[in-house]
């Protein structure tokens, strides 16, 4: 179990030194994370256990389909908006017919990834924060660890694991709502037809490497979002005001994060 010990760092008055007392903090956060990570994917040999694997289906659905309205929503309003910016853009050169092309690739490579990401992260992530947060608080994370269960292997691994799996599947949902979104911007403000929107978004919209990317990127989103919240959660202390500061550290980490992630595979694959 990972818990906030106590501020055992000096203080210090000067700014260089309250500068290395932030970063002694934060390469013990990173750490103890790093150290959750592991140990959670350790207890992945467990996920065939029935209480496992009924856990991994409840989160699966928490973290998929009860995400899928505001994922949907958002998704058709990214497409509508790289659709119709790059239509603008095209128009001016008469090549509209090659939107469906360029909206393709962008929401297969990066975009469908990470508004994934940043939609899960604000809503799962946060609610994952909150409620081991309030676990800890409440002393639920105790009795547990007195009864003899591990605490990551029933609370952190389930999680760990429907988000890995759901992550992927709904950046690829995310991809292809986007797709239709710039089809209907194409169709009303454009002048181009579906059968050419279409044609050219599956001809040229990018190659299967880019959608194994951007799969590996929702996949990488998943395990980080997972690893920050839990983290945060298990950090809680002072009651009800440190839950809401954990929920609030876990969104702002998981989006610093998911675009280090983002860029860092990024130029892995394609520099």
């Amino acid at each position: 179990m990972i818990t906030r010990e106590p501020e055992y760092f000096p203080p210090s008055r000067d700014f260089l030194g309250r500068i290395g007392r932030h970063a002694l903090f934060a390469c013990r956060a990173v750490g103890q994370a790093t150290i959750l990570l592991v140990y959670a994917i350790f207890n992945l040999r467990y996920i065939f256990a029935k209480r496992s694997r009924r856990e991994i289906v409840g989160q699966m659905f928490v973290c998929g389909i009860k995400s899928l309205g505001v994922v949907t929503i958002v998704a058709v309003f990214t497409g509508m908006i790289l659709a119709l910016y790059g239509g603008i853009m095209a128009r001016d050169y008469h090549q509209e017919a090659l939107i469906g092309a360029a909206v393709m690739k962008s929401m297969l490579m990066d975009m469908g990834p990470f508004m994934t990401g940043l939609i899960l992260a604000a809503c799962v992530g946060s609610a994952m924060a909150a409620q081991l947060g309030t676990m800890v608080i409440s002393e639920e994370i105790a009795a547990l660890e007195i009864m003899s269960i591990d605490p990551v292997r029933f609370l952190v691994m389930p999680r760990l694991m429907a988000m890995g799996i759901m992550v992927p599947l709904l950046s690829f949902y995310t991809s292809i709502m986007g797709v239709m979104g710039g089809a209907l911007i194409c169709l009303s403000l454009l002048g181009v037809s579906w059968g050419v929107y279409i044609e050219n978004a599956i001809d040229y919209g990018g190659e299967i490497k880019d959608l194994y990317v951007g799969l590996l990127k929702a996949f990488l989103f998943g395990v980080v979002i997972t690893t920050v919240s839990c983290h945060e959660g298990f950090s809680t202390t002072q009651g009800a005001v440190g839950v809401g500061a954990a929920t609030r550290r876990s969104v702002i980490i998981s989006f610093l994060l998911i675009l280090i992630v983002g860029l860092l595979v990024t130029g892995l694959f394609y520099y």
